[in-house]
């Protein structure tokens, strides 16, 4: 939107130009300088091009961390012979240095999971709470099996779980599915702790209760966005036929071969052209081609009760194959 200021020499509201190089506030009709040297007080920014693919809008310097005892802030100064050294707002410690490392390690696992910011960020706050309380028992082993086991319970928190094989597929060659269990174990004994030492504090009841429960219907949606071949309407069948099974069917198995096992059930309903194989389930869950099996053999003498209705007849429920 165009400014409109009042020219000395024009006698009446005329546009105005801004020089960003010299500060100057210049009349669009006569050319008078209106106002001269002013201060911009916006963000200074990393390049000046405004055009071009050269434009930048970042703002210098990286962002701050509240998790971080010095604020992360730091400034880079050059020395006479060409050499940089690094000064800080506060001296470094050890501790932020441990800090810096682990949230930027986390960010690696979340980016590659596609995980949200929320997710990172409880996982960041997971870790400096264990250093902050001194349990260093489980970070003693593999580091990085902490960082993944602070990753794998804010997934849960945050009501968006993967799986220990997804989060293990992230971490650096030589930490196990079991290395990230145990640390997982501790983790969680630690936050129960502490929620313990603050029973006042109703968010964090909150969380660590929704973390101590997984739900079938917590992977149902995604497995079937990995498979890519069902419509919205196969995915919704799946999803009702996952919480029915939950609900109202003693199936004693793992909520993973639950979701892959309806999975199957659905895909065997939809057109032929866009039925994924049994592989290709497997792939996409996670879950091994016999184990789905298994479950779908105690599933089948359900199947009128957990296929919705309005999804598959009982007589096309008959053309499901068996295994």
């Amino acid at each position: 939107m165009a400014d409109y200021y009042l020219c000395g020499d024009c006698k009446r509201q005329t546009e105005v130009v801004y020089d960003h190089t010299s500060g100057d506030t210049v009349c669009s009709e006569c050319g008078l300088v209106l106002e001269s040297h002013s201060i911009d007080e916006t963000s200074e920014w990393r390049t000046f091009s405004d055009s071009g693919n050269n434009a930048d809008p970042n703002r210098v310097g990286g962002p701050t961390n509240p998790l971080l005892g010095d604020m992360a802030l730091t400034t880079v100064i050059s020395d006479t012979n060409g050499t940089f050294r690094k000064s800080t707002a506060a001296s470094v410690d050890k501790k932020s240095n441990r800090l810096q490392s682990a949230f930027g390690t986390i960010a690696t696992m979340a980016d590659r999971l596609s995980l949200v910011p929320a997710i990172k960020n409880r996982a960041n706050e997971i870790y400096k709470n264990l250093l902050d309380n001194k349990n260093h028992k489980s970070s003693r082993g593999k580091s990085d099996a902490v960082l993944a086991a602070c990753l794998f319970v804010a997934c849960q928190e945050e009501k968006l779980p993967r799986t220990l094989k997804e989060v293990c597929s992230v971490v650096a060659p030589g930490t196990t599915k079991k290395d990230i269990g145990r640390a997982k174990l501790f983790i969680m004994q630690h936050l129960k702790n502490d929620e313990d030492d603050n029973n006042n504090d109703n968010k964090t009841n909150d969380i660590n209760n929704n973390n101590r429960v997984i739900s079938a219907t917590d992977f149902v949606r995604r497995f079937c966005s990995n498979l890519g071949t069902m419509d919205h309407r196969a995915v919704k069948a799946a999803y009702e036929a996952v919480q029915t099974s939950e609900e109202e069917i003693d199936v004693r198995r793992s909520p993973l071969s639950l979701a892959a096992a309806v999975i199957y059930i659905v895909c065997q309903l939809i057109e032929e052209k866009k039925r994924p194989s049994l592989r290709d389930i497997a792939v996409a869950t996670g879950v091994a081609e016999g184990t789905i099996k298994s479950a779908f053999k105690d599933l089948r003498p359900h199947l009128s009760k957990i296929v919705p209705s309005w999804f598959a007849s009982g007589d096309e429920l008959k053309n499901v194959c068996t295994l």
